[in-house]
């Protein structure tokens, strides 16, 4: 039976703001991840994270919105959308790169390890690409 694909943020796990399995595997999908956020994972797959063009661009339309007077989940959302994100992340996870990394968590997955994915992002007010990983892998073990 393939294990489970959980996810959340950082701070939630720190501050335990939601229940996880005791036996789940808290693995970081961050390029750049802090000190602190080691902390709270078990180990951490950069490879999983958006690359780095993208999350530059997305990061300076965010900014651009936010001088122009959007809210700051606002603004990431309409950046989000601007950039076609979630289009670009799925075509990066088809890279070689990110196909591998997508790999070790779906054998990981069919041997029955629980995951839980884990980036900085609170999902109930902005968008996150931890989301967009769990379809894939979900998609993939079906």
């Amino acid at each position: 039976m393939p294990g489970q694909v959980h996810d959340t943020y950082v701070a939630a796990i720190q501050h335990d703001l939601v229940d996880l399995p005791d036996d789940a595997r808290r693995i970081g999908v961050v390029r750049r991840p802090t000190s602190w956020f080691h902390g709270a994972v078990d180990e951490n797959v950069p490879a999983l994270g958006p690359p780095e063009d993208l999350l530059e661009e997305a990061t300076q339309r965010e900014e651009d919105l936010k001088m122009q007077g959007i809210c700051d989940d606002d603004a990431q959302n309409v950046a989000w959308d601007e950039v076609d994100f979630g289009t670009r992340y799925r075509e990066y996870l088809a890279t070689e790169a990110g196909s591998a990394a997508v790999d070790g968590l779906v054998e990981r997955l069919r041997e029955g390890e629980d995951l839980v994915l884990v980036c900085f992002e609170n999902t109930e007010k902005k968008r996150c690409h931890r989301t967009i990983l769990r379809e894939v892998l979900e998609e993939r073990l079906s």
